[in-house]
């Protein structure tokens, strides 16, 4: 590293690209933990909130939503599908596609995950008044924009909003 380098502490905006990363490495600890109980964690719980939301939604468009390869799905499905979570069947038009749904034991285990989740969510957040968390959502909105396009090569009008996409 050369004298006239700058170092990633030195740059004012350094804080907030740290606190960030931490806040969200500590939500995913906790919620991990907080999943526990049920033997998912927060990877089959974003699968399990969007098939509850989207109904025979597509793998693709599953992958899609929650910013990961179908590499990874096709690592998780097969997973949840053996435990009895979802079921993937082919598409009645296109027989190449296959559409993920819910099993009763499915959104059964979905709803209790979810109301975990809505209550680490309050616990969390409660002290922070109504008025801020929206504000930190949206500029967290605006800054996941602006990174998912800069990796799509996009301008950030052309990428859903993450609010659309994910549980």
């Amino acid at each position: 590293m050369n004298k006239n380098q700058a170092f990633p502490w030195d740059h004012p905006r350094f804080r907030s690209w740290i606190s960030v990363g931490r806040a969200c490495q500590l939500m995913q600890q906790a919620l991990t933990r907080a999943l526990a109980p049920l033997d998912i964690k927060p990877p089959h719980l974003d699968i399990l909130v969007n098939l509850y939301r989207f109904e025979a939604i597509s793998q693709q468009e599953l992958a899609r939503k929650l910013l990961v390869g179908r590499s990874n799905m096709s690592m998780l499905l097969p997973q949840m599908e053996k435990r009895g979570l979802l079921e993937r069947r082919p598409d009645q038009r296109d027989k190449r596609i296959l559409r993920l749904s819910l099993t009763v034991e499915g959104r059964a285990l979905t709803e209790q995950a979810m109301l975990i989740q809505t209550d680490l969510i309050e616990r969390t957040l409660s002290a922070t008044p109504l008025e801020d968390c929206l504000k930190m959502a949206d500029s967290m909105d605006k800054l996941i924009q602006r990174m998912l396009a800069a990796d799509l090569g996009e301008d950030a009008h052309d990428v859903a909003p993450i609010s659309e996409d994910r549980g």
